[in-house]
């Protein structure tokens, strides 16, 4: 998986500067990211702190591995239903 570029911390502090005036051009430009990662950084981040965004990126991952765990068990259950009907 492709590691992020900006950690939460850069990421809300880019949204900071935003917040205080910065023009999204301009923080784009000197950050080289472009405007549409700073609305979409702000839809998701958006008046988070650092602990809170570090906290929703624990809860994507134990999301994520929940989910496979959901597969594997769904793989299974399927799989003795067919060996059973046999």
């Amino acid at each position: 998986m492709k590691r992020p570029r900006f950690t939460e911390e850069h990421i809300i502090a880019i949204l900071r500067e935003h917040e205080a005036g910065a023009k999204a051009a301009d923080l784009a430009r000197r950050h080289r990211i472009s405007e549409a990662a700073i609305y979409n950084w702000k839809a998701k981040f958006g008046g988070m702190d650092v602990p809170a965004a570090k906290r929703l990126r624990a809860l994507e991952e134990e999301n994520v591995k929940l989910k496979m765990l959901l597969v594997e068990h769904m793989l299974g259950v399927t799989a003795l239903r067919e060996l059973l009907s046999k």
